[in-house]
């Protein structure tokens, strides 16, 4: 790969990007403006990597010029010391550059729907879709994310047989997509009196928000009830019809939301899980036909998998696609997954430029 050269073209993007995003249409144009915005921040980065690589090498071709062609010797050990000062930066630098080069997800920088869902195991898998909403809770406190909630259905016990929140940031799909499948925990329940241990699952998905210009969905595709909204166990937490449940004919998929008092609000609401659900569909439906990729072992995709394991009598948390296992469970709750952020998304690199070695050995 020639770093350079790929760099150069990035900087004649990102300039005419810039050019693009100055021409007054373009700026009244708000979903163009996003889409042009968020590319430009992407290569705004790489090429900050590129100018701090570029500046390390020009060092080093200093440094070897001078030991080829001085002959006084202090001023030939002091580039020599340079020169191992400078090599190990320059590895880092086209590591670095490498990773921002790998092809990206282009959902990567998208805000996310969130959905758990309790499974096998009553109150305590309920119990379990609970502490996962509260670990990615404090996922995005720590990374300064914002997180709201979109619906929820909970039970008397204080768990959830649903939940259904939005989190918004930067590169937030990039790093929640991992976390679709099934989440497995084994520990003794609190109802439990015998004190054997229980093995509960709840399943997360986690969807890339979908914008308007993104998924567009004609009205008559749509049918719209009202209704009164409820709590758990059937108490009444509102007495108006706001509570919105919506329809998409086609794919008979239905949205019901009605965390919010005012009927727009809902409908808001549900429209943006609407959109995220159905674009969420035709992404899997893309990522089938293209195959290899996609059903590699850190595959984001097939939520009937069981992707992790939390342990509570081992303290222990065990990711099955790729075989690590932190005996920090209290941390993992608590919002810690770098480190298995960071293991998924070596892998899923790796694959892609196992993918793209193969794709150049059949065009050679």
């Amino acid at each position: 790969m020639d770093l350079l050269k790929l760099l150069s073209d990035i900087e004649s993007r990102h300039a005419k990007l810039t050019e693009e995003m100055s021409d007054p249409a373009v700026a009244r144009d708000q979903e163009k403006m996003k889409k042009l915005g968020r590319e430009h921040a992407e290569l705004s980065e790489i090429i900050a990597v590129g100018r701090h690589y570029r500046q390390i090498l020009t060092s080093l071709e200093q440094a070897e010029q001078i030991i080829a062609e001085n002959e006084d010797a202090e001023l030939v050990e002091l580039a020599r010391v340079d020169l191992a000062d400078l090599l190990p930066g320059r590895e880092k630098m086209e590591s670095r550059l490498q990773e921002l080069l790998t092809p990206r997800d282009p959902d990567d920088g998208r805000n996310v729907i969130v959905e758990i869902r309790a499974g096998t195991g009553g109150d305590e898998a309920a119990l379990f879709a609970a502490d996962l909403y509260r670990m990615y809770l404090r996922v995005a406190e720590r990374q300064n994310w914002t997180l709201g909630i979109i619906e929820a259905n909970a039970t008397t016990v204080g768990g959830f047989k649903e939940i259904i929140f939005s989190i918004e940031g930067k590169n937030v799909f990039g790093t929640m997509k991992y976390e679709s499948g099934v989440h497995r925990v084994q520990r003794v329940p609190q109802t439990e009196a015998s004190g054997r241990i229980h093995t509960s699952a709840a399943s997360v998905a986690v969807l890339a928000e979908a914008e308007e210009v993104d998924f567009k969905i004609k009205p008559n595709e749509l049918k719209v009830d009202v209704f009164r909204s409820s709590g758990p166990g059937g108490q009444s937490v509102n007495t108006t019809d706001s509570a919105v449940r919506i329809t998409h004919l086609p794919t008979n998929t239905v949205v019901t939301c009605q965390d919010e008092k005012s009927q727009l609000k809902n409908k808001n609401k549900a429209m943006k899980v609407l959109r995220a659900r159905l674009m969420d569909s035709a992404r899997r439906e893309r990522e089938q036909k293209e195959a290899a990729q996609r059903r590699a072992m850190v595959s984001t995709g097939d939520r009937s998998a069981k992707i992790r394991t939390y342990n509570f009598p081992q303290n222990r948390v065990t990711d099955h696609r790729v075989g690590l296992s932190v005996q920090n469970l209290t941390g993992v709750l608590d919002g810690r997954l770098d480190e298995f952020t960071n293991a998924l998304r070596a892998a899923e690199q790796q694959t892609q430029f196992e993918n793209a070695g193969k794709k150049l050995e059949q065009s050679a």
